[in-house]
């Protein structure tokens, strides 16, 4: 069958009348459908026809600016927050203590003994005492080198255009007279400063200004120090920390007692060795039988005060944290401090968050989208985004600086920075740790979690023992810690703590779709009805014009397409070609000629075969076309 002919069958069956152009097309359309501004345009006078037509494309205009609005609105996917009230029997969160001092100083006295020397001098040259008041003892010679990989500088900003900088032991060598003049002056015009190169002896330096000396000591303290606790190793960092046996004390939980096999250790580079209650790792989490004090958690820590660091650790105290089970503790971020000498209550409400995922928000369930590697699995712990922003970090700082930094867990086949390795690491360090760049890049990478539990903490604080109690109260933990009679701890190394939910309601905060497929169907719907008057079968109906336009359109193009070829084969044979009659003509005229000459052809001398039938000239005869079949004119 001819493609044409197919064609333009389907056009009537779809069209049912419309006819052939695209002007009868759009006649048939105003006048067939349920909107109601095109009836009038083909129906009214010449100039309401004019009025109706530019209301029409007015309300039309409305109708598609509203819709692009509304879909606008819908593919924003924004959310509404709802916060409900349940009551339930709650899991005990995990509970984190760690000693505010990460080693004891007995332990790591002989690692940190020439930057204590290095310290104590530079001190004796920052505050300049007066001639006489300096100590007199004689001292072995300073390590110079271990202070020149990271020194302390005066920065004199008397003159802000040119300062000057001075090394602290230079300046004590070169100006020796004028100390007194000197220490006169210091609060006035000089600043510590931390000085940073990229090798040692290297022009290519920054300074870390600090408004207050004390400041400037703890952070150059903490460098020297990382560089020197990163050499050794972990099972001998843990040795030098608080024990547990040592730091727990006493452990109550509800009316069950517990000590410290109760608690599972980790090692925080912060914070030394921690300790972790209800961790959940080999054991179910326990779920806390009532709200109240009575049925928390009860501690009694000691922290040794008297055994600090005395330029690392600046506070005193005890870290705690409380968190979900099997996520690892942040302690720096998201731990408090509980005082020496005090009774700490802290009562616990649990906040629940729900986010919706993808592509309401871009949260993650469990981290395996997360395109950092998560340094902190090797704890086995749940993913959050904290471990995700610190293992980001660590992996520039392993990229850029060629090592890692001592607070992080390191990849596998990377050494922790040190002075002597990696002598410009803490420039690189402190360059890397103030680059917005990079800070960006690891916020852009990393993820919320979708579902997070949070603990509310109310803290109330009390002196405590008691004076009246205290006599007793430290021989019994004295004689419960070390065996004898002797008091062997005091007021500023104890603490007590109190952990319990004050009540048993907690608060859901979930995330549900604002815009959803039905409020923008009805909304679409709503603004097209309103201006125009329309339905969703006047969509179907607009989508049937659109097809049969393009069955025009196809019907249109193919006739092009045979009048360009009849064109080009016309152009090919200019001359017209001769009919079958006249065909026949010419072969009778030829064959007449031949008899009058006495010759034929060699076909026509042979005579004819008895019973061959004389030569049908009648199915020569040219046959009309017909274009449309011969069941046209039924359609």
């Amino acid at each position: 069958m001819n493609l044409k002919k197919y064609l333009v069958r389907a056009l009537h069956r779809l069209q049912k009348g419309p006819g052939y152009t695209y002007k009868e097309l759009l006649v048939w359309y105003c006048d067939n459908t349920n909107t109601h501004g095109p009836k009038r345009i083909i129906k009214e006078g010449p100039k309401k026809k004019l009025i109706w037509f530019f209301l029409t494309l007015l309300f039309a205009s409305l109708v598609f600016w509203q819709w692009g609005i509304l879909i606008n609105t819908y593919l924003s996917y924004n959310v509404t927050s709802s916060l409900s009230i349940g009551f339930k029997t709650m899991k005990f969160p995990a509970v984190t203590v760690c000693n505010a001092n990460p080693f004891k100083y007995s332990e790591v006295k002989h690692l940190l003994k020439e930057l204590d020397r290095l310290i104590e001098a530079a001190l004796e040259r920052i505050l300049q005492p007066m001639p006489g008041n300096g100590s007199e003892n004689v001292s072995p010679p300073l390590d110079l080198e271990l202070w020149n990989q990271i020194p302390l500088v005066l920065i004199d900003e008397h003159d802000k255009d040119n300062p000057v900088i001075l090394d602290i032991f230079e300046t004590n060598q070169t100006a020796g007279g004028n100390k007194t003049a000197m220490g006169n002056e210091t609060k006035k015009k000089y600043k510590l400063a931390v000085k940073l190169c990229s090798h040692q002896g290297s022009d290519n330096c920054t300074y870390r200004n600090f408004t207050s000396a004390a400041q400037a000591v703890t952070e150059w303290y903490i460098l020297q120090s990382t560089s020197i606790l990163s050499k050794v190793p972990l099972h001998e960092r843990i040795r030098m920390g608080y024990q547990a046996e040592d730091m727990i004390l006493a452990c109550l939980y509800g009316a069950e007692p517990c000590n410290y096999k109760n608690f599972t250790q980790i090692y925080h580079p912060d914070h030394g060795n921690c300790y972790i209650f209800n961790w959940g790792m080999d054991e179910e989490a326990l779920n806390s039988s009532n709200p109240g004090a009575e049925f928390g958690l009860k501690l009694i820590l000691d922290i040794s005060q008297q055994d600090y660091i005395p330029y690392l650790s600046s506070a005193a105290g005890a870290r705690l944290m409380l968190h979900q089970q099997k996520s690892f503790p942040f302690l720096k971020d998201q731990g408090i401090y509980a005082m020496a000498g005090t009774e700490t209550s802290i009562g616990v409400l649990v906040d629940e968050l729900e986010r919706m995922g993808y592509p309401y928000s871009d949260c993650t369930m469990n981290g395996s989208d997360v395109p950092v590697k998560n340094l902190y699995s090797q704890y086995n712990t749940s993913y959050s985004i904290q471990a995700c922003l610190r293992s980001c970090f660590q992996n520039h700082m392993v990229e850029i600086c060629g090592c890692g930094h001592y607070m992080f867990p390191l990849p596998e086949g990377v050494n922790y920075c040190n002075n002597e390795d990696n002598p410009g690491w803490a420039y690189c360090y402190s360059s890397l740790r103030s680059s917005i760049k990079q800070r960006q890049i690891c916020i852009d990478s990393c993820k919320e979690t979708c579902n997070d539990t949070q603990y509310k903490m109310t803290i109330s604080m009390a002196d405590w023992p008691s004076e009246a109690s205290e006599d007793w109260i430290f021989h019994i933990l004295s004689y419960e810690r070390d065996m004898s009679t002797n008091v062997t701890l005091d007021r500023n190394g104890i603490i007590k703590l109190n952990i319990y939910f004050q009540e048993y309601n907690y608060r859901t905060i979930s995330e549900s779709a604002a815009t959803t497929i039905v409020w923008l169907l009805s909304s679409l719907g709503g603004q097209f009805g309103f201006w125009m008057g329309g339905s969703v079968l006047c969509l179907i109906e607009f989508g049937e014009i659109i097809i049969d336009s393009l069955w025009i359109t196809i019907i249109n193009v193919i006739s092009w397409c045979k009048g360009l070829k009849q064109r080009r084969a016309r152009a090919q044979y200019p001359d017209v070609p001769p009919t079958v009659s006249e065909l026949v003509e010419a072969h009778t005229n030829l064959g007449f000629q031949h008899e009058a000459a006495g010759t034929l052809p060699r076909d026509e001398a042979l005579p004819p075969e008895p019973g061959t039938p004389p030569p049908n000239y009648d199915s020569l005869r040219v046959q009309p076309l017909d274009v449309l079949g011969p069941d046209s004119d039924a359609e």
